[in-house]
């Protein structure tokens, strides 16, 4: 997958709180737009999912699909990508979290492939609303919860 969007944002918490709250899939239909529903499948030795299951619901859009997650060790990053999906034939993505003064940067890269081609330029610019919305949302949360 060569073309990916990537973006970020300044979140005014510490790293280890904004990845509690991204690898806490069970409630995401709490916060993140459009989640109507989510299920780890499978979990790592340590806890952390390995494989989710998701159903999004934003309203032309739905879809359901399943994330095999990769945890850095170093609790800063996490990568995914798709195992199989409806709308979806390959998703990659990634969180990078980088201290930065009180807060950390927080940067989100994602890669979609659908099952029905899309232009470039449309699905780069559907990318980019789905980065800035889960970033938005994140800080939102993870600032909430400060």
């Amino acid at each position: 997958m060569a073309d990916e969007s990537t973006q970020s944002i300044v979140i005014d918490a510490p790293p280890e709180k904004i990845m509690a709250i991204i690898a806490d899939f069970p409630s995401y239909p709490d916060w993140a737009n459009g989640m109507k529903e989510v299920e780890v499948l499978g979990t790592r030795d340590d806890g952390r999912a390995e494989q989710v299951r998701f159903a999004i619901d934003q309203g032309p859009v739905k879809d359901e699909y399943t994330l095999k997650y990769d945890w850095a060790a170093d609790g800063l990053s996490v990568k995914w990508e798709l195992v199989k999906g409806t709308m979806q034939k390959a998703q990659q993505g990634s969180y990078v979290l980088t201290p930065s003064g009180t807060g950390t940067k927080v940067t989100y890269t994602l890669s979609v492939q659908l099952v029905i081609p899309m232009i470039g330029l449309f699905r780069r610019k559907a990318e980019k609303m789905i980065l800035d919305t889960a970033l938005k949302e994140l800080k939102k949360r993870a600032e909430k919860a400060a």
